[in-house]
């Protein structure tokens, strides 16, 4: 039985920081703000394979207030996400995300993002979607004072 979930995520960007989405490190003069990597990509979908599954978010298996996740590769978050699917003997059929940035231009790193997420999930690449679209300048995102992310995944579970 196939079930689908969504997640959503959002990041300051702040000087200082390196810009990580989907696993790769982005050349740009901000970074993301949060207590782990602040891959804002992996974390939306993170959520949303969880959500399929019917579990809480990310914040439930790795909190921020845990030193251990502190400067974390959120890949380990999605490996998790993934290990939870299986021990429910399910697995992901497939992701479909989209950035939402200003700035910098996503579009050159979209395949390395689609290859780190798809081997998290042990997926084909082919069955991770990834679009980068910009927020037309309005608002925080447009302001280029965040990036935020939204995910849905579907997941192949045995009927109970």
């Amino acid at each position: 039985m196939i079930h689908v979930g969504i997640g959503y995520d959002v990041h300051q960007l702040v000087a200082g920081r390196k810009l990580i989405l989907g696993g790769v490190d982005i050349p740009h003069t901000k970074g993301l703000d949060g207590h782990s990597d602040a891959d804002a990509l992996m974390h939306a979908i993170t959520d949303a394979v969880l959500g399929a599954i019917g579990e809480g978010d990310i914040g439930q298996f790795f909190p921020n207030t845990d030193p251990r996740w502190k400067g974390a590769p959120s890949r380990i978050f999605l490996e998790e996400a993934a290990r939870q699917v299986t021990l429910r003997k399910g697995r992901v059929v497939n992701v479909d995300a989209s950035i939402i940035a200003q700035a910098p231009k996503l579009m050159p790193h979209v395949e390395g993002m689609k290859a780190n997420i798809a081997a998290a999930l042990g997926l084909d690449p082919k069955k991770v979607g990834i679009k980068a679209t910009t927020n037309e300048h309005m608002g925080f995102i447009g302001r280029e004072e965040g990036i935020a992310a939204m995910a849905v995944a579907s997941v192949d579970l045995p009927e109970e």
